[in-house]
């Protein structure tokens, strides 16, 4: 008889799931180039976005980790973090890839990263963040629902 794992059972680690959409954009790029833009300002933008992202990112990992609780999806959660950037997001890691990956998208210079985040987007939200947010109700019970009420899933 298995026993049950402490953990989400989420579908893949979300920066897998970010590269391989990315991987898969830039693959199809190469055969079939639909570029955004015709000069180099809205690849500076979009560098500028993966840089946010990456620094949101830190901010969370960060507050994960001081708050005593693992970032990888696949382990178990110690505790509901409520400092940095979780005091105005419940999912500010998976806002701050999405910067990333749209950036990066930008900095490339194709159409198929945008097209690619909407597939991406519904396989985070069905196959990780509800996956997330009913194992951390069962888990915390009353203290996620409090933490829920106050903060937006994603902004």
């Amino acid at each position: 008889m298995d026993e049950p794992t402490d953990n989400p059972g989420v579908i893949a680690r979300p920066p897998l799931l970010y590269a391989g959409a990315l991987i898969i954009a830039l693959l199809v790029n190469l055969s079939w180039p639909l570029p955004i833009f015709g000069d180099k300002l809205g690849r500076w933008c979009g560098l500028l976005l993966a840089v946010l992202g990456a620094g949101i990112l830190a901010w969370g990992r960060n507050a994960l980790l001081s708050g005593g609780t693992s970032v990888d999806p696949t382990l178990p959660t110690t505790s509901i973090v409520t400092s940095g950037p979780y005091k105005f997001s419940r999912n500010p890691l998976y806002l701050a890839l999405t910067l990333i990956f749209v950036g990066l998208t930008m900095t490339m210079n194709t159409w198929w990263g945008i097209l690619a985040l909407i597939p991406l987007a519904l396989v985070m939200h069905n196959g990780v963040v509800l996956r997330e947010e009913r194992y951390l109700e069962e888990k915390f019970g009353e203290i996620y629902q409090q933490y829920r009420s106050k903060v937006r899933r994603y902004l």
